[in-house]
């Protein structure tokens, strides 16, 4: 006799994955569209910087290193080992995102992916990652500039380490009962 508890949870899995990769694909395609708008139309490498709010400006930032600056490379041999950093990285997400069940975690990870794609697509290309959202208050940045794969990548980790936190009071809750 067939499980009939296995086919709909294969299919979730199923579901989970296609969901998860399409959202990947639309966060990649989304950084590279504002990385294009800011380089090209708006010219802003030429201008510098283009106010938009007393708060938020667009700034022309070439990005060498990884995350806040750190390692950056200053030779092409940095910025390929970077790439291949970044490269190994993202195929771990992607390895994890492929076999996650939880939906929200494959969304995290499909944000984590998306935005490392398009700042190693960056890399790749242009031997920088095209940083331009400069959030400040005053003289004070929160953020050092970004773009919209640092935004994700952000957003996935925070949402995987929530839940982790989570998870791990509820198991604890669930012992103690």
């Amino acid at each position: 006799m067939a499980d009939v508890t296995a086919a709909p949870a294969s299919l979730r899995l199923k579901s989970n994955r296609s969901a998860a990769f399409v959202i990947a694909f639309l966060i990649f395609v989304f950084d590279q569209a504002t990385k294009w708008v800011v380089t090209y139309p708006l010219q802003l490498r030429q201008v510098d910087t283009i106010e938009i709010l007393p708060f938020f400006d667009l700034r022309w930032v070439e990005n060498r290193g990884v995350s806040l600056g750190l390692l950056s490379a200053g030779s092409e041999l940095g910025r390929w080992l970077l790439v291949g950093m970044t490269a190994a990285i993202a195929t771990f997400v992607a390895v994890w995102m492929w076999k996650e069940k939880r939906r929200d975690d494959s969304v995290a990870l499909a944000l984590v992916l998306g935005g490392a794609l398009g700042n190693i697509l960056d890399r790749a290309r242009l031997g920088y990652v095209v940083d331009f959202a400069d959030l400040h208050f005053g003289e004070w940045r929160p953020f050092l500039v970004f773009n919209v794969g640092d935004a994700a990548i952000t957003i996935g980790v925070l949402l995987l380490l929530v839940r982790a936190l989570l998870m791990r009071d509820g198991k604890d809750k669930k012992k103690e009962s």
